[in-house]
């Protein structure tokens, strides 16, 4: 089990990064959370399997197709036993 703290800049608010990763982590199984900052970057915590989280790391240095990345900060953080679900945070 691998959990990740992940902070994406450049063009990515605005755009439906938000729901794109959501929808990128469901599909791989993941389970936390994602939400814009303040400064204008997203971050999001992702945790999974090792293939899992790769894959989703590799998802949001794309984006959806309106989005800019322009850097992908990646952390690993402690897990979190019994976490359900991805969602996103407001």
């Amino acid at each position: 089990m691998r959990r990740v703290h992940i902070a994406v800049s450049g063009m990515v608010q605005g755009v439906g990064f938000r729901y794109f990763t959501r929808n990128l982590a469901r599909s791989l199984n993941l389970t936390g959370f994602v939400r814009n900052t303040r400064d204008g970057r997203v971050e999001a915590e992702a945790q999974g399997d090792q293939a899992g989280i790769g894959a989703f790391i590799n998802g949001v240095r794309t984006g959806p197709s309106g989005a800019m990345v322009s850097g992908v900060e990646v952390e690993d953080i402690a897990a979190e036993p019994g976490e359900e679900g991805f969602e996103v945070r407001f």
